[in-house]
């Protein structure tokens, strides 16, 4: 099943599909701040060794796809201003 366009989704999908968004930014930033944290605590209890930067790893790699989300973010944004929707 491909997915469908955003000028071919009806007023409830553009809405939910907003709500999706929000929700994985939450989460997204909660995953950054834990890995954050765990890269601080392995760096102050062990030192800077070669999986103390795991996490950071993992930091790049949410904030490169929410880099590509953010186009789409802006897609979903015009379609639900064009159709006066809140």
């Amino acid at each position: 099943m491909e997915p469908k366009k955003i000028s071919e989704l009806d007023d409830q999908e553009l809405l939910q599909e907003q709500k999706k968004l929000n929700s994985n930014k939450i989460i997204s930033a909660t995953l950054i701040g834990l890995l954050i944290g765990v890269f601080t605590y392995s760096a102050v209890k062990n030192g800077f060794t070669f999986f103390t930067f795991f996490p950071l790893f993992f930091v790049f790699l949410l904030t490169n796809s929410g880099k590509k989300k953010k186009e789409y973010e802006n897609e979903l944004k015009n379609e639900i201003s064009a159709r006066n929707l809140k």
